[in-house]
């Protein structure tokens, strides 16, 4: 690997910068023309398993009977009521203008023979529905309803239906995304000034983030042309290529002044850098690809967008990191120092270094104000960093907070591990009553949408909600017509199920087993050619779990004989969403941990390090997915967020489950890298793992920090479920930097001891033959080497504090 690969790489950014620096700018602006077309190719919706028995139903619904009506029209009168002669006709021309619109078919209204169903209880509104099956043209319908709703004197339009749903969605992420990235952005920037104390290497981070973001919606663009992708992904995608992008910046950058800061000159810092910390990012991505792949398991478009996006997004961010980062560096040389903030504290610091004249670990303080290898000046100083060139004095790479916070845990690791544990299952425990729904308008913000209003008024003021109707479509089995009798009887059993308001047929309107209304006129709707419709409308609301039981129970009612039956509509497609998650959820999960484990023994060459982060990450999981509950489900800071409660969305939890892990693999890659190279060094167990988090706790802090940042701002999103993802990803992110790296991995780590490193021999002789080794640096030479003429290197006298880590 160190000759197929880092070799050549590089070769390539120390000799030639400006050519890799060049053709990333050609590869940026192809990037970004294409990133400008993402968004005209991404759909809504792409929850629903596209082999499950509700989108058998739905296609039979498209091809035979015009679609389940997604288009829904509610018209309130301004004065009087609905019956009302100036009310009923405006009502009648409402109806007549959308049957007059391309692609509108079935179309049905309270004033064209609807029924009472179809007036409000209060007699002040009514409905008018339609099927659209071309999604552009469900589009133009809704808009011209929403921007012509006040035009009449006598009514007032609102659209709603599922069309009108998910061009809300839409349109509000693409307004939120906006917003989460005009808050993300500028406090990324002011925390990275901080956190490397100067401007251009904070730049740095933030620039290959926003590259990561061009190349993931180039990407999604490009496969958005050939398959379906979710409007969604462009959430994951901004996140995920600030975050990544900044995470492996961190890293590289961090590295790198630490080499500077050691005494290497320009070209030897960054073959150091690559082959040490590009290596951990290599690995790292391919471990946050794994944990996203797991979700092109499940057939849902919303859950593969995400694979996609996420996939996409990481690929270009550790390409920018490990090649456009390196030669990015290899030009700047020292000025990656320039533009420092906080001068006067760090030349106070250096003063009373000089005055105290003090070294650690033998080391002696030279007349010129240097100090020999080997030596650090000030307080607390790490002997083993400190090299001293040409009147500069420079700061240890350790962190000595992170090696205060490892060396207590590490005294008493069953003390502080026992209640961090305790406090993350508490967290997890409201996921014991969780619920499970699809999205609807609910998702939205009270009063943020015209679909939400009328959603509301739904709920609220009708008998029943004909959107969250079942849809039945019964086929003989012959070329011949369903037999008229037993078709009778079949809509009477289902009329009889618990919470079935009514059934509506082409015989007329079933309650409670009786027919009680004869067809009329609309009811020709219900039937075709060798087929009929029945639609069971529920008396309760569709995504509650009584209606999931009301659609299992119709899919065992027996259909008619010589027939076949089809089960969709709003309840039954929750159900096989549900079903489709639980079936491949072991699968996902087996795969994952097996992934999981032959990756990080191929990094480690320990059995026992996998199994560990796979607990951890799992007691991380638990904790994010209780507090979800506990915030999103009962409703705890739905004040605080404007949201309306409800269930969570079947697809959430593997979202967040991928993300999560793959997350905290990342930072789990970021911090055994250091581990193992202390350990590989001839330090112990408790040395080695208290010397890698002092080098890497402020690296993985600041990046989980940054990246909370970016995931939190999705949390002033008007949709739910973004909010949702971006506040869970955020958590998640949060406690594994802090209890999870912090506290628990090396209270773990010191338990175990020597068994950290085991592995059976037969598995050892496989690691070291294709294991990936941490790379060892070669020693400093003692006498400063001579700076290249391309260097910036300080004037005579000026003395410059290099801070090799983030923090």
């Amino acid at each position: 690997m160190e000759d197929s690969v880092f070799s050549p790489l590089v070769a390539l950014v120390t000799r030639r910068p400006r050519l890799v620096l060049v053709v990333t700018v050609v590869l940026l602006l192809g990037g970004g023309v294409l990133a400008s077309t993402a968004f005209g190719k991404l759909q809504n919706g792409g929850f629903d398993d596209p082999a499950s028995e509700s989108t058998r139903a739905a296609d039979e619904m498209d091809a035979h009977f015009g679609g389940h009506p997604n288009v829904l029209l509610l018209v309130t009168a301004r004065t009087g009521d609905a019956d009302d002669a100036a009310v009923a006709a405006a009502g009648r021309a409402v109806t007549a203008d959308l049957r007059s619109q391309p692609g509108a078919r079935d179309v049905v209204s309270y004033w064209t023979g609807g029924g009472t169903a179809m007036r409000s209880r209060d007699g002040l509104s009514g409905l008018v529905v339609a099927s659209v099956k071309d999604d552009d043209q469900a589009a133009d319908i809704v808009d011209r309803y929403q921007s012509a709703r006040n035009e009449s004197p006598a009514v007032t339009v609102r659209a709603g239906g599922a069309a009108a749903v998910g061009e809300d969605i839409g349109a509000q992420v693409a307004s939120d995304l906006a917003v989460a990235e005009s808050i993300a952005i500028p406090v990324t920037l002011v925390l990275l000034v901080l956190a490397f104390a100067g401007v251009v290497a904070a730049l740095l981070p933030l620039g290959i983030g926003l590259l990561g973001v061009v190349g993931g919606f180039a990407a999604l663009s490009v496969i958005g042309s050939l398959t379906d992708v979710s409007i969604f992904a462009v959430n994951l995608a901004t996140a995920f290529g600030l975050g990544l992008g900044i995470d492996y910046s961190l890293l590289m950058v961090s590295r790198f002044r630490e080499e500077l800061a050691a005494g290497r000159d320009r070209a030897d810092a960054i073959a150091v850098t690559v082959r040490s910390a590009g290596r951990t990012i290599l690995f790292s991505g391919a471990t946050v690809i794994v944990a996203l792949a797991v979700m092109l398991l499940f057939p849902p478009f919303f859950l593969k967008s995400m694979a996609y996006a996420g996939i996409s997004v990481t690929l270009v961010a550790v390409a920018a990191a490990v090649v456009a980062l390196p030669a990015l560096l290899m030009l700047l040389g020292e000025r990656v120092n320039a533009l420092r903030v906080g001068g006067l504290i760090g030349l106070a610091r250096r003063r009373r270094a000089r005055r105290a004249g003090s070294v650690t670990a033998g080391g002696s303080v030279t007349a010129g104000g240097s100090v020999t290898a080997g030596g650090a000046v000030g307080e607390g100083a790490c002997a083993a960093e400190g090299v001293a060139r040409g009147g500069e004095v420079r700061e240890a790479a350790e962190s000595r907070f992170w090696r205060w916070v490892a060396a207590s845990v590490m005294r008493r690791p069953v003390l502080t591990g026992l209640p961090v544990i305790a406090v993350l299952l508490v967290l997890g425990a409201p996921f014991l009553h969780v619920n499970f729904g699809t999205p609807d308008d609910r998702v939205l913000q009270p009063g943020s949408a015209s679909s939400r209003t009328v959603g509301d008024a739904l709920r609220e003021q009708f008998p029943a909600d004909l959107s969250g109707a079942l849809d039945v479509v019964v086929r003989a089995r012959d070329t011949g017509s369903v037999d008229r009798t037993v078709l009778a009887g079949y809509a009477a059993d289902l009329s009889r199920l618990p919470d079935v308001a009514r059934v509506d047929s082409a015989l007329g309107t079933y309650i409670r087993g009786q027919r009680t209304l004869p067809p009329d006129p609309t009811s020709a709707r219900f039937t075709a050619p060798g087929a009929d419709m029945l639609q069971v409308v529920p008396a309760v609301d569709y995504a509650s779990g009584r209606a999931q039981a009301l659609a299992r129970a119709a899919r065992d009612v027996p259909p008619p004989a010589a027939t076949t039956a089809l089960v969709g509509g709003a309840p039954a497609v929750l159900v096989d969403g549900k079903d489709t998650i639980a079936d491949r959820l072991p699968l996902a999960l087996g795969l994952i941990a097996l992934a999981t484990c032959v990756l990080l023994f191929l990094f480690t060459g320990s059995v026992l390090l996998p199994i560990k982060a796979i607990v951890l990450n799992g007691l991380t999981l638990c904790a994010v997915f209780g507090a979800s509950v506990w915030i999103f489900s009962d409703g705890h800071l739905s004040g605080l967020l404007d949201f309306t409660p409800g269930p969570l969305d079947t697809s959430m939890p593997v979202l967040l489950f991928c993300i999560a892990f793959g997350l905290s693999m990342d930072y789990e890659v970021f911090l055994l890298s250091r581990i193992k190279e202390a350990h590989d060094a001839g330090a112990d167990n408790a040395e080695a793992v208290t010397a890698g988090l002092a080098r890497v706790g402020r690296i993985v802090s600041t990046a989980a920090a940054l990246l909370a940042v970016t995931f939190i701002a999705f949390g002033t999103s008007s949709v739910r479920f973004i909010q949702m993802f971006g506040i869970g990803t955020a958590l998640a992110i949060i406690l594994d930097a802090t209890l999870i790296r912090g506290v628990l991995v090396p209270a773990l780590m010191r338990v175990a001891g020597g068994a950290n490193w085991w592995a059976p021999r037969p598995l050892r002789y496989l690691h070291d033959r294709i294991g990936l080794h941490e790379y060892q640096p070669p020693a400093v030479p003692s006498a400063p080497a001579q700076r290249d003429a391309a260097s910036d290197a300080p004037a005579p006298g000026v003395v410059s504090e290099a801070r090799p880590s983030a923090g």
